[in-house]
C-alpha cells in the first residue's frame, strides 16, 4: 500500500483506500500471545502455582475437559477467585485504553494525543470520586459518573485547541494539561470535604485491580462491546480523515457526525475503564505507537492490534506491580508512568529533530 506524508502530523497516511485483506494471522498470534501472558500472570504471586497445574485449573472449567486432579483446592480458590479476575480485568481495561488512544490520534491527527493526556481520564476520575464521596454505593454508577467526566474533559479539550485549520498538537496537550490539573483540583477539593478515611479512594486514583471481581467484568463487558463495535467500523474513515477534514469531505465523510460518534465511543471506552480501574495512564500512548512501528499506520490493522497490544502491556505491568516489591504491591499506574512518561518524552525528542 503506498503511503503519503501528512501535513499536519508528518505521519505516513495511506493514499489507496483499496480493501485490505484482514489481518488475521497477525490478530490470531496477538490473541495467542494474550493467552499466554494471562497463562504465566496466573501462576505467579506470593503463591506460586506450576505451570502445568495452572493450565489443568484453568481446563477443568472447559466443557468435555476433565484433568485428573492433583492440586489442592485452595489453588482453584487461588486461580479463580483471586488472580484471573483481575487479570482479565487488566487486559479488558488495557485493551480499552489503548483502542481510545489509537481512535484519539487518529481523529486528531496528533500522535501523541491519549486519553491521560488530553484530560479524559482525570475528567472520568473526577466523575467517579464524586460517587465514591457522594456514599453512592452501587457500582453501576461508577461507568455513568466517569462518562460524563471524561466526555466533558475531552470535548473542552478538544473545542479549546481547535482552529480553521485543525487541531495543533501542542495546544490540544496543553490543553489537556490544564484541564487535568483543574480535574485533579476538583477531586482534592471532594477529597478534603469527604470522610477522613481516603486510603480506598487514593488507591483507586492510583490506579490498579486489587479489588477487582468477576462481577466487575460483567458490568465493564456491556459498555465496552458497542464502542469497540462502532469504532472498529469507522477504521476505514480514520485513514480518510488523515489525508484532512476537506479531502473527507470530498470523499463523503460526514466530519461533524463522525467526530461526534467516534469521540463519544472512545470517551466512553474510556471512562468505564477508569471506572473500574482507577486513573492509569500512558496505555493509550505506548499500544498504538508500538503497533505503528511494527504494521503501519493503517487503522484496519491499528486498531485491533492496538487492543491486543494494550492487553498486553497492561497484564505485564499488572504482574509487575503484585511481584515487584512483593508481599506488598504497586498501584499499577506507578508501573504505567515509569515506562510512559521516558517514552514520551522519547517520542517529543523525536518529532523535534524531525525523525
Amino acid at each position: 500500500m503506498k503511503y503519503s506524508i501528512n501535513k499536519y502530523n508528518d505521519v505516513p497516511v495511506p493514499t489507496s483506500l483499496r480493501k485490505l485483506a484482514y489481518p488475521w494471522p497477525k490478530i490470531t498470534v496477538g490473541m495467542l500471545l494474550v493467552l499466554l501472558i494471562a497463562a504465566v500472570s496466573t501462576g505467579i504471586g506470593s503463591v506460586a502455582l506450576p505451570p502445568l497445574d495452572t493450565v489443568k485449573i484453568i481446563g477443568a472449567a472447559i466443557p468435555f475437559i476433565n484433568p485428573i486432579e492433583t492440586w489442592p483446592e485452595t489453588w482453584e480458590t487461588i486461580v479463580w477467585q483471586v488472580r484471573l479476575p483481575r487479570i482479565v480485568l487488566a487486559a479488558i481495561v488495557g485493551s480499552a485504553l489503548a483502542m481510545s488512544g489509537s481512535v484519539y490520534q487518529g481523529l486528531f491527527r496528533n500522535p501523541l494525543a491519549d486519553p491521560y493526556l488530553i484530560g479524559v481520564s482525570s475528567g472520568a476520575s473526577m466523575g467517579a470520586v464524586l460517587v465514591l464521596v457522594a456514599g453512592i454505593s452501587s457500582i453501576k454508577f461508577l461507568p455513568i459518573a466517569a462518562f460524563i467526566g471524561g466526555l466533558s474533559a475531552v470535548w473542552l479539550a478538544y473545542i479549546i485547541a481547535r482552529r480553521s485549520d485543525g487541531v495543533p498538537l501542542t495546544t490540544l496537550i496543553l490543553a489537556g494539561v490544564s484541564i487535568s490539573f483543574l480535574a485533579s483540583a476538583v477531586t482534592s477539593f471532594l477529597m478534603i470535604r469527604s470522610d477522613p478515611d481516603l486510603r480506598p479512594v487514593l488507591t483507586w486514583l492510583l490506579g490498579g485491580f486489587t479489588s477487582a471481581q468477576w462481577k466487575n467484568i460483567l458490568l465493564l463487558v456491556p459498555y465496552l462491546l458497542p464502542c469497540a463495535a462502532i469504532l472498529l467500523a469507522h477504521s476505514r474513515v480514520l485513514n480518510v480523515i488523515q489525508l484532512g477534514e476537506e479531502h473527507a469531505r470530498q470523499l463523503g465523510v460526514d466530519i461533524n457526525r463522525t467526530k461526534f460518534l467516534m469521540i463519544t465511543s472512545a470517551s466512553l471506552a474510556t471512562a468505564a475503564a477508569v471506572a473500574f480501574s482507577g486513573s492509569i495512564g500512558f496505555v493509550g500512548l505506548i499500544a498504538p505507537h508500538a503497533v505503528r512501528m511494527l504494521w503501519g499506520y493503517d487503522y484496519r490493522v491499528l486498531i485491533p492490534m492496538s487492543m491486543l497490544m494494550g492487553a498486553c502491556f497492561l497484564m505485564v505491568a499488572d504482574l509487575v506491580a503484585r511481584t515487584v516489591v512483593s508481599p506488598t504491591e504497586l498501584p499499577v499506574g506507578i508501573v504505567t508512568a515509569f515506562c510512559g512518561a521516558p517514552f514520551f518524552l522519547y517520542l517529543l525528542r523525536q518529532r523535534a529533530v524531525g525523525v
